[in-house]
Parts: C-alpha cells; structure tokens; sequence
C-alpha cells in the first residue's frame, strides 16, 4: 500500500461490513479491469482507446436504464441502482485509464493533480457514497487522501514506470532541480534527485496529513479502515526517506512488521496525527 491495481480498495478487508462487499467488488472489478486495459498486455494504443471507449459505452447503457449487460456491468448496474451510485466518478476512472494510454509525462504539478483527480479521488468519494458520508467536508478530504495516495505510489515506483517510458514527476519540478528526464537514475544525478525527492515527500505527506482529519471524523469501520491506509502511505514516506531517496536501487514496500507499526499507528492516530501536524 499503496500499490498498482486499485489494491486500496478494501476488498478483502475484515473491516468491510458484508452488506457492502458485493457493491465493493464490484466497483473493483471494473476499476481493475479498465486499468489493465490501459496499461497491461501487449496491445497498441489504438486498441487500448477502442477497448476502454467500449466501457464508456457500456457506462452509457446503464445510465440509459438497460438491462441487458455482460455480468460485470450487470454488477455494477446493481450498485448503480441500489445505491443511486452517480456513475460519474466511473466516467472519470475511464478518462484517466485513456490519459494512460497517450500521456507519459506532465508538465506542471497541477496537470498531475488534475489527472490524480480522476484515476484516485473517484475511488474514495464511490466508498464515501456506499457508507453514505459523502459530505462536502469528507469529500474534500477524501480528495485529499486519495491524490496523496497516488502521489506516494508514483515516488515509490519511479524506476517502475520509468522502465514504462513514464514519468510522474512534473518536469517543471525535474528543471527545478536541474535533472534531465533522460538522467533519472544516472549516478550523476544522485545528490540533486536526493533533494528533489525530499522536496516530493513532504509535498505528499502535507497532503496526506490535510486530509487524515477525516480518518477520525468516520466513525467504526470506517474510520479505522481510512486510518490504516493513511499510516499506510505514510509508512512508505517514511521507508523511501530511510532509503535516502534512492527508488532505484530499493523500492520501499511494507513488511509485515510495517503493518503492526501501522495497526498501533492507527489506534493512536489521534495523538500522532496532532504531533505530525505540528511537525508539518
């Protein structure tokens, strides 16, 4: 966590209320699904726009009121229905699954957090909706977390994409520091990516941390669910810091000692997310 594939959804989560699993999985499986079309196999580009132009096709239907679906849509229809799910956010997901295909770079920090916009924060207003808190306040900070989520994926999987030919470091930021796009992971670059890297994190952590409030507002489930993914990202802030910003060498991923830290974290979060704040 956070990690590729929408594995923030909590699918498999003790802490998911039963009611809402099958409305869970099946957001998850057409997220997932749309994701791979963009991003996984061998298919060109052209492919990729006609497949996910044939889900946009298939959004369309469920909101006509069709009733004739392949099974995963007819899932999600059911969502769509028994929730009066806007299918909005799903319109969004596609858009930034298409952004994948034809974008590998972003100029400003604000395109980033544009695209973040629509391939994370949809994810965290569709669960705000299911457990009816979707609230302006909540949303904002869900917002919040959900691009400070997909930012720390993008710091921990630098040498990942970069194998992709992507980068997802702004390039405005990248000339700041006067690195070369195509100098990323020369040694050369080491002490400047260092201090470019330091100046991502703590971006990402602020984020984080303006929006972690809501982890405590949402109560049981919920809430603690939201809270373990919050010390989740900032555990992997706090591993790429400890590998002095060297994403190349050592991707920071969680162990299983990570995550007791995280369950106590999150049980005391209160009290750590006041000291953090103050600390920010």
């Amino acid at each position: 966590m956070p990690v590729d594939h929408y594995e923030n959804f909590p699918v498999a989560s003790i802490l998911l209320p039963k009611r809402l699993r099958p409305a869970v999985e099946a957001i998850y499986a057409f997220a997932r699904s749309a994701d791979d079309l963009a991003d996984e196999g061998d298919a060109g580009p052209e492919e990729r726009l006609a497949a996910l132009n044939a889900y946009e096709a298939a959004l369309a239907r469920i909101e006509q009121g069709a009733t004739d679906h392949q099974p995963m849509f007819e899932r999600l229809a059911q969502v769509v229905r028994e929730y009066q799910m806007p299918l909005k956010p799903l319109y969004e997901l596609l858009s930034a699954f298409k952004q994948d295909v034809v974008v590998s770079r972003y100029q400003t920090f604000d395109a980033l957090l544009d695209y973040c916009a629509r391939s994370a924060n949809p994810v965290g207003f569709m669960m705000l909706h299911l457990y009816g808190a979707a609230d302006e306040q909540n949303v904002r900070d869900s917002d919040a977390i959900c691009t400070a989520l997909q930012l720390i994926n993008f710091l921990q999987d630098v040498a990942i994409d970069l194998h992709k030919e992507r980068i997802y470091i702004p390039l405005e930021d990248l000339n700041r520091y006067a690195i070369s796009p195509a100098a990323l992971d020369h040694a050369s670059a080491r002490p400047r990516w260092r201090s470019l890297m330091r100046f991502e994190v703590d971006r990402a952590r602020k984020l984080m941390l303006s929006g972690a409030p809501l982890a405590l507002r949402l109560p049981g489930r919920i809430g603690f669910e939201l809270r373990m993914v919050v010390q989740g990202g900032l555990r992997i802030l706090d591993a790429i810091e400890a590998a002095e910003y060297d994403v190349f060498l050592h991707r920071p991923k969680l162990s299983k000692r990570d995550w007791l830290g995280i369950f106590w974290s999150a049980v005391r979060m209160k009290k750590h997310l006041r000291t953090a704040l103050r600390a920010a």
